[in-house]
């Protein structure tokens, strides 16, 4: 009969804790001043694992669907972030989505390499160490959230988040 020993023994390392992160994102050239990188991997306060999922293709056989493994596909992804007074990283992300879509006259980067970056999510031990990396590849930014201000918002820092499409993600299986 399993008891409470049992399941602290399973439970390697106490535990993977979901405050204990860091994003590294790569900045295109033209969207950069300096400090951006660096910046968000103090500054992003949440994001997540990527997700995926595996649909099914319903093939029909004397009346009773058989489902098949159909394609993969990959959910958006997203980080939000705080704001500082200087706007570091808002900035870099509207001038990223600017070289891809200027506002004022709809041109734009048109090679893929120009704008897509590959961003990492390391996933921390207590220690800070990794203990489960991802790797997402031609990563670009789709939407940059509205930041709510309000007379009523007291002791609180602004956030904002963007919300980001890929091609695919790698990681390394733990054992």
């Amino acid at each position: 009969m399993a008891n409470i020993n049992d399941f602290k023994a399973r439970l390697k390392g106490g535990g993977a804790r979901a405050n204990q992160f860091k994003v590294t994102l790569p900045f295109p050239g033209y969207s950069a001043v300096g400090g951006e990188t660096s910046t968000l991997a103090f500054l992003c306060n949440a994001t997540s694992i990527p997700g995926q999922n595996l649909t099914a293709v319903p093939v029909n056989f004397r009346g009773r669907p058989i489902k098949i493994a159909g394609d993969r596909t990959i959910a958006s992804w997203s980080v939000t972030c705080y704001n500082d007074t200087n706007f570091r990283l808002r900035d870099a992300f509207e001038r990223w989505q600017n070289g891809i879509n200027n506002m004022t006259d709809n041109e734009g980067l048109t090679n893929p390499a120009d704008y897509q970056v590959d961003a990492f999510v390391d996933h921390l031990d207590r220690n800070g160490n990794t203990i489960k990396p991802y790797t997402l590849r031609g990563l670009f930014p789709t939407d940059i959230g509205a930041i709510g201000l309000s007379y009523d918002t007291t002791d609180e820092i602004e956030t904002f988040e963007v919300t980001f499409e890929y091609q695919y993600f790698e990681t390394r299986t733990t054992t």
